[in-house]
């Protein structure tokens, strides 16, 4: 533990799907400085989503830096105080680059990219278990989803990819591996390492060794000599590189986003978060033992802090569109100017008058997993108005996460249910949405339960600071879990009747129902 009266800081890269964050705790795990960038989506073709790798790590060190900036002006000495930083990441997607020049050998493919579909139909029609195959060792079925899939499409379908690999030049990582490379020294001497809770999104990796599964990575054609080293998510990495801001401070912890929330969220065996962000991602600790679903949920780590500590699994739901609907109201339809009006527009109705819209924009994740899906608004009549579908977009949120809840309390019976004092189910949330008080109570009235709200919402950046200052000595586990500051929360209690909300959900059911089968697999 540090010294109390030094000055003492950790910081968090938060690397997502549509921005960057650089986020400075003190010891109290408190935020003093922030900095946080959008970057580019590109979308070369329908189903395609791609992030340019290079432009990502230019967003950390301009993040890093103004950070570090404006806590210099709020008087804070960061640069002598730093003890450790923190890595979380969007999961899945998948980088490719050269060992020898450390460029890219292609955009990164996104995790919600779906052009891996033929590549998905082909193994479950050449493998014994079908979609199934490697459920027992991963925890995970085929889908576009996860990174293998997206490697073996690089493999087969980029000359700059295969010749790499071809004479031992190609490193292979999502998006943590790529940061830490990078920000250790690259083609100097960087780590090529990722931690267990993203290693196990790539469908390659044994749930309970925590290493490469031999059998997974022949059956697919994949060379352990491209992946990286498998390491926990609290302990030193390295430390950062010359050429970028903080150079010397040690890199000590490393998470994948949703795994990062639990953490900040202080979930052990039992509990449970849901995550509002460009998806919805809700996660069960399972305990020390993983818990295989038979209701379309994932197997995954929850985390593992330290070379040596047991590993948490956990019961994962994930949700590929949630603020991306936002996001697509504004950008796309020119609905909203900003993604914070959407609120103000969906308060201008009382309700969502009939219309109900399903966001498969590149198909439906958990619990459903057709990747032939696609988006529908339906209901539509003369009296429907801009801020019904506004309200219809902020309510698919919720309904989406109350079914991946519902399969969640069918895998995990009483142990999925989170309990207050006087024995209630809870909703723990987090993630940036969760600034929307309208969507809040509307997760509350359609599931029936109170969704609780820390004051702090960016509890990822906030997950993979404890990780960091845990294994830097900042902090013991004992203080992470008994909770570094007490805050408030605001909790949103549910005011539609249980007859109402049925009848909502089962409209909602059936137009999930008509979302299937409408994707053209032959493009």
């Amino acid at each position: 533990m540090a010294g109390e009266g030094e000055e003492v800081y950790v910081a968090a890269i938060d690397q997502g799907t549509t921005s960057t964050r650089f986020i400075v705790y003190d010891r109290h795990a408190k935020p003093v400085a922030s900095h946080q960038l959008e970057f580019k989506q590109h979308y070369p073709e329908a189903g395609w989503v791609e992030h340019d790798p290079m432009e990502i790590i230019e967003t950390v060190k301009v993040c890093m830096k103004e950070a570090v900036d404006k806590a210099k002006d709020g008087k804070y000495n960061v640069v002598a105080g730093l003890k450790a930083i923190g890595i979380t990441n969007q999961r899945e997607t998948t980088v490719m680059w050269s060992k020898s020049t450390g460029l890219p050998l292609y955009n990164a493919i996104v995790w919600m990219d779906a052009r891996t579909s033929p590549v998905c139909r082909r193994l479950e029609s050449e493998l014994s278990g079908g979609r199934t195959h490697f459920v027992e060792t991963c925890g995970l079925p085929i889908s576009t989803y996860f990174s293998a899939l997206k490697l073996l499409w690089l493999m087969e379908n980029v000359e700059a990819v295969k010749d790499a690999v071809r004479t031992g030049d190609a490193l292979f990582g999502t998006i943590d591996t790529w940061l830490i490379w990078n920000l250790t020294g690259g083609v100097a001497g960087g780590k090529h390492v990722t931690d267990c809770s993203n290693a196990s999104r790539t469908m390659l990796m044994n749930l309970k060794t925590l290493d490469w599964d031999k059998p997974t990575l022949d059956a697919l054609g994949i060379s352990a000599a491209i992946l990286p080293k498998i390491i926990s998510n609290s302990e030193k990495i390295g430390v950062v590189a010359d050429g970028f801001p903080l150079a010397g401070v040690p890199i000590s912890g490393c998470l994948g986003d949703q795994h990062a929330a639990m953490l900040g969220q202080l979930c052990q065996k039992g509990e449970a978060k849901s995550t509002y962000g460009t998806g919805a991602f809700i996660l069960l600790n399972t305990g020390e033992e993983p818990t295989q679903s038979s209701h379309g949920l994932l197997s995954t780590i929850a985390y593992k802090l330290g070379p040596t500590a047991p590993t948490n699994y956990a019961l994962e739901g994930s949700i590929a569109i949630a603020g991306a609907a936002v996001q697509w109201l504004r950008d796309s339809l020119g609905i909203i100017q900003t993604a914070a009006e959407i609120e103000k527009l969906a308060e201008t109705v009382p309700d969502s008058g009939g219309i109900y819209f399903v966001p498969a924009f590149n198909g439906l994740f958990a619990p459903w997993w057709r990747d032939d899906a696609r988006g529908i608004c339906i209901g539509i009549t003369r009296f429907t108005n801009k801020g019904h579908i506004a309200r219809a977009v902020l309510e698919s949120m919720c309904f989406q996460v109350n079914d991946v809840l519902s399969s969640m309390h069918k895998d995990a019976g009483e142990a999925g249910e989170v309990k207050s004092a006087e024995g209630e189910f809870l909703l723990r949330v987090d993630g940036g949405a969760t600034v929307n008080n309208l969507l809040m109570q509307i997760q509350a009235d359609l599931l029936g339960s109170p969704v609780v709200r820390p004051a702090d919402i960016e509890t990822t950046a906030l997950g993979a600071a404890y990780a960091a200052g845990l294994a830097a000595g900042v902090w013991t586990g004992e203080q992470v879990f008994a909770g570094l500051h007490k805050e408030n929360t605001t909790v949103f209690r549910p005011q539609l009747d249980e007859t109402h909300r049925k009848k909502r959900a089962d409209s909602w059911y059936k137009a999930v129902s008509r979302s299937f089968d409408l994707a053209d697999l032959s493009l």
